[in-house]
């Protein structure tokens, strides 16, 4: 039972519930009164309710900078089995309020931009009654995010991981029926949920170890355990931890299991924009971040997780230099990013980390949401040119940057808006993205050189892909007669991406050089190890590098090339199989097809169904009924119903009855 704390330094901790219970309370106005309300204002109130959730969140640490110690807020008492206890408790403190604000900050402005987004979306694919659906989901995606973030236990932190999962599988089907076969959409959300599955086991595997081990799932009731664990026993803690990094790989988009985001694309671009920049991606990285006493106590671990986020860093960056779809390029964006991440958190790194998240969260979102300006304006012009045309059957794709070109003219807001967000991704100063990225490259560079040098490349690739994109969208002529015709998006679409774009020009203010803001907020839950200090070389190092990777687009790129782009693309010519590889994600999913999924499906298909399932259980079943008919046709010859047969049945038994007595 929810109840108030009375011994508390502040009782504005005690609207901590309401983090929760608002988006809860907007999808469920809008399931009762959504059609009452009109399309706009379902949007509205979802909006509102999410707005109210950021609200209570600033409420929160506010509270927090006047009194910075934990706290935690019992609400009731969840499971009670033998020596298994959990408490459904909130935990508020620097950590959490932190990703409390980043969610219910950038997921408002997302819920506002979708009102505008879903509202022309739902018209173009001429289904208006998934309006109201859409903003039910996504204020469920707030409220599951929510409790992930505010959890004080795992086990509450695992049913919100679950619930990001859920909600990120309806929405990357929002549109199940479309997509390639009429079931392509249907089929990213099944493999977004099945790949979240795997990760989810080995997460799973480790919450089943605490327990056996610490006899508690509660985070400080585990870590002072695991910080009394004997030496011999250390093995335990390098099994946990890498059982978590499964899930984090899962959740996060790491390797082996990054190949659910790109197709999580299918989704509509608002989706794309709270999954990749506020919510189901970072959690993996916060839940790095919490468990971070548990890391420190397994150094090995540390090493394989610092590996994991550098290689998958690289690899999901030259994938993004070969992709001509707008969103596929910031989808392998993403991942890249979330490797810088992962390589951070899991050196504990944790202010480095953590600040690039925030950034990260800022200027992905910018370029999501402007990636579906785009996309929007193309939509319109391609639907009004061919409806003029009376042609429909050749409508170009809206998302290929081979169909752009020269929307520099057509959509200045979104074109202006979308540089900065570039700029920002690759590093470039004073945007925020150079200040969070500088911050992880000096903190492994005193950590290993090997993994320094990936992500320096790492860092070269990022501006070289993002001055690609921003060329071949924006740049040169118009390539098609849609991006011809395109217009600029409305203010509801404008408005987030301002602020959004301030957001990302003033990011770096969070964790300035010299002052450390986040640093000395984020020391009061996490134990911080030195870190490293500012490096002008680095600096200078990194910027030079981005600078050299926009010069070597434009040089590719530039306004003779673009007009010959369609042909060609002016990479394939230097690269060759190279770019053949690239465009092909290095053939992964390919493998991952013939490996796991069509032998899985084999299995599934050809053994267990049709042999084992149809030909032995089937038959068994057959057979019990042949024998039970056989059995009764017998039966039917004694009970026929004549007098004189039960008659001779009775002689018969008697006889054999005296002739066993007489023998005996």
């Amino acid at each position: 039972m929810i109840f108030l704390e009375k011994n508390i330094a502040d009782p504005l901790l005690n609207l901590a519930p309401l983090v929760i219970l608002f988006p809860l309370l907007g999808l469920a106005i809008n399931l009762l009164l959504g059609r009452r309300l009109g399309e706009k204002g379902a949007g509205v109130v979802a909006s509102l309710a999410s707005g109210s959730s950021f609200v209570i969140s600033l409420l929160l640490t506010l509270s927090l900078q006047a009194h910075p110690q934990a706290f935690t807020l019992p609400l009731f008492q969840w499971i009670s089995i033998g020596s298994l206890s959990v408490s459904w408790d909130m935990r508020v403190d620097t950590l959490s309020t932190t990703m409390m604000l980043v969610v219910s900050g950038v997921g408002t402005l997302i819920h506002v931009y979708a009102i505008g987004y879903m509202y022309n979306d739902v018209h173009h694919q001429g289904d208006v009654g998934r309006y109201r659906r859409f903003f039910v989901f996504f204020n469920l995606f707030i409220a599951a995010m929510m409790l992930l973030v505010s959890a004080n236990n795992y086990l509450v932190l695992f049913v919100g991981w679950e619930g990001v999962g859920l909600c990120s599988y309806l929405l990357i089907g929002f549109w199940f029926e479309k997509g390639k076969d009429g079931i392509g959409n249907a089929r990213a959300a099944q493999k977004a949920f099945v790949v979240n599955r795997i990760g989810d086991f080995g997460l799973l595997i480790a919450l089943f170890m605490m327990f056996w081990w610490f006899g508690s799932l509660e985070f400080e009731r585990v870590f002072n355990a695991a910080r009394s664990l004997a030496p011999a026993q250390q093995g335990v803690l390098l099994a946990m931890t890498l059982f978590m990094l499964m899930g984090v790989a899962g959740k996060s988009a790491q390797l082996p299991l990054y190949v659910w985001l790109p197709d999580a694309m299918a989704g509509p671009t608002p989706v794309s924009a709270l999954i990749h920049a506020a919510t189901m991606v970072t959690a993996g990285v916060y839940l790095i971040a919490r468990s971070q006493p548990l890391f420190a106590l397994a150094p090995a671990a540390q090493g394989v997780i610092c590996w994991v986020g550098a290689l998958t860093a690289l690899l999901a960056a030259t994938i993004a230099v070969g992709q001509m779809d707008i969103k596929k390029v910031l989808a392998y964006s993403t991942i890249s990013q979330l490797g810088f991440m992962v390589a951070a958190v899991g050196m504990g790194a944790i202010t480095a980390g953590m600040f690039h998240l925030i950034t990260h969260a800022f200027f992905k979102a910018l370029l999501f949401l402007a990636a579906g300006s785009v996309i929007m304006g193309m939509e319109g012009a391609n639907t009004v040119a061919h409806h003029h045309a009376g042609n429909p059957e050749e409508e170009i794709d809206p998302q290929d940057m081979r169909n752009m070109g020269g929307l520099q003219k057509r959509m200045p807001l979104t074109y202006g808006v979308y540089l900065v967000g570039a700029l920002a991704l690759a590093g470039i100063a004073p945007l925020a993205g150079f200040f969070s990225k500088d911050e992880i490259l000096v903190s492994l560079w005193d950590y290993s050189l090997p993994i320094f040098l990936l992500l320096l490349l790492t860092s070269f690739l990022t501006a070289f892909y993002m001055g690609r994109q921003v060329l071949m969208v924006f740049a040169g002529k118009a390539r098609s007669q849609a991006a011809q015709q395109a217009s600029e998006s409305p203010k509801v679409i404008t408005i987030p991406l301002l602020i959004l774009a301030v957001l990302s020009l003033l990011g770096g203010l969070i964790n300035l050089p010299g002052v450390a803001t986040l640093e000395k907020w984020l020391e009061h839950t996490v134990a911080m190890p030195e870190a490293g200090h500012f490096s002008p070389a680095i600096a200078l190092s990194s910027t030079l590098l981005a600078l050299l990777g926009l010069a070597l687009a434009w040089v590719l790129y530039g306004y003779r090339s673009l007009a010959k782009l369609q042909q060609s693309d002016p990479l394939a010519n230097y690269l060759g199989v190279i770019f053949h590889a690239v465009q092909n994600q290095w053939w992964i999913d390919s493998l991952y097809q013939r490996v796991f999924v069509i032998p899985y499906r084999y299995i599934s298909h050809e053994v267990l169904a049709q042999w084992f399932d149809q030909e032995t259980i089937d038959t068994m079943a057959h057979d019990l009924g042949r024998w039970n008919q056989w059995f009764a046709r017998v039966l039917s010859y004694l009970q026929n119903g004549f007098v004189r047969t039960y008659g001779l049945v009775v002689l018969l038994g008697v006889v054999v009855m005296l002739a066993f007595l007489a023998t005996r």
